[in-house]
């Protein structure tokens, strides 16, 4: 399984997100040439080496107007206004260049005019220009939710100006160009300290990069910095499956892309781009004990559980307090059903409490084939991986054919194989 892997020990930004995925490229300057055909109007995006802390690596460069970012007048460091006077003081703690964006002179842009924008000016796939949207979606619900304005009412000082639509249609673009299976990342650093905005000094992470990256894990660290920006923020949450620990890969391509400023540590995002051994799930399993619930009513809860989505469901006979015989019910499930399988577990058992296990699980690769056969369509269920190679029919295609047959499971099985 192609595996994309995103370092983010000193967080995340968009031209750095840009760079990292362009190192993963052999043919880089064609890369950046199609960058360039998007059509931005006044953009054009150029990569340059660059070294941080001994290590080479890219720095993406955007140009508006010829000019770079740094060369504009300075609007605000984080993507939002309202119908309000515009007090153009600086938020440029300026860790990143990328985020923060400036058009000509005070450019601002609402959503309708950056969907247009997208939909009507850019060359993109369709999948791009959609996931293009997605991203600025939330970046206009979060600071929707942190200013306490309706969406159509939010103005993009930075993030909706040009270098930043080159940021967040560049990222978008390359990931579907690499095309992995599976996009993981590490816990996000976020920095600390304070950053000033023209409505004062903000908490690092800013209000709206918190907001995106709720139930993401981050820390902050000593380095008194803004390092994940909400364009960085936004990308990595539209993208991400999973936040954690590098999985088992072996990698083939790593990719380095360099913010602006220097630190003590290596200011960069790093990408791996490789083979996981095979398919690894995060799961959870969740369990209770029961000791006051008749047999069918278990076995009414396991299939209800079964019905909703569960993986699996099975029952354990155990001895709790007072010599008591009981039952030790456990779930398997995604890490996006577990709250409505507790749900269900409250509802159909006599449970006080359940236990919540966090798991992963290597499964192999699953398919299921209709076969046409003399006595019908029976369904043949393939999986293969880690070296194994199995196939068994279908249960019901198989006892249904043994009972129209009078013929045992094995003998129905052994008429499959011969034909």
């Amino acid at each position: 399984m192609q595996t994309l892997y995103f370092d983010c020990a000193m967080g995340a930004a968009g031209d750095m997100l840009t760079a990292a995925l362009l190192e993963l490229f052999s043919d880089r300057e064609a890369v950046v040439a199609e960058l360039n055909r998007i059509g931005i109007p006044t953009v054009r995006f150029a990569a340059q080496p660059a070294v941080k802390c001994g290590i080479t690596g890219t720095s993406m460069r955007v140009t508006v107007d010829g000019a770079e970012e740094a060369d504009h007048p300075h609007d605000h460091d984080h993507p939002h206004d309202h119908d309000h006077p515009h007090d153009h003081g600086h938020c440029h703690d300026h860790d990143r260049h990328h985020d923060h964006i400036h058009g000509q002179g005070h450019h601002h842009s609402n959503m309708a005019q950056i969907e247009h924008l997208v939909n009507e000016h850019l060359v993109l796939s369709e999948p791009v220009r959609a996931d293009v949207l997605a991203v600025y979606r939330l970046l206009a619900e979060a600071e929707s939710q942190v200013h306490g304005v309706p969406v159509p009412e939010i103005h993009f000082h930075e993030v909706g100006t040009m270098d930043a639509v080159a940021d967040i249609a560049a990222v978008c673009t390359l990931i579907h160009r690499l095309a992995p299976d599976r996009i993981t990342a590490s816990p996000i650093h976020v920095g600390s300290g304070q950053v000033r905005c023209a409505h004062g000094l903000l908490p690092v992470p800013a209000p709206a990069t918190a907001l995106l990256l709720r139930g993401i894990p981050i820390y902050g660290g000593c380095i008194q910095s803004e390092l994940c920006t909400p364009t960085g923020a936004a990308l990595l949450r539209h993208f991400v499956q999973d936040f954690g620990p590098m999985p088992p890969m072996r990698v083939r391509s790593i990719g380095y892309g360099m913010g602006r400023k220097d630190f003590e540590a290596a200011n960069c995002v790093r990408a791996l781009l490789g083979e996981c051994a095979q398919k690894d799930e995060a799961i959870y399993e969740l369990a209770c004990n029961v000791d006051d619930m008749t047999g069918e009513a278990v076995g009414f809860a396991v299939e209800t559980l079964l019905a909703a989505g569960a993986l699996d469901v099975y029952t354990v006979g155990i001895g709790m307090k007072k010599s008591r015989p009981g039952i030790l019910l456990r779930v398997l499930c995604k890490p996006e059903d577990r709250q409505n399988m507790v749900a269900l577990l409250f509802r159909h058992t006599t449970t006080l409490g359940v236990r919540e296990f966090a798991a992963g699980r290597y499964v192999l690769d699953r398919t299921v084939t209709a076969l046409e056969t003399p006595y019908g369509v029976v369904r043949r269920k393939d999986a293969a991986g880690y070296g194994v190679r199995r196939q068994k029919y279908e249960f019901e295609d198989l006892a249904q054919l043994a009972r129209a047959e009078g013929i045992s499971l094995a003998e129905a099985a052994e008429r499959l194989d011969a034909k």
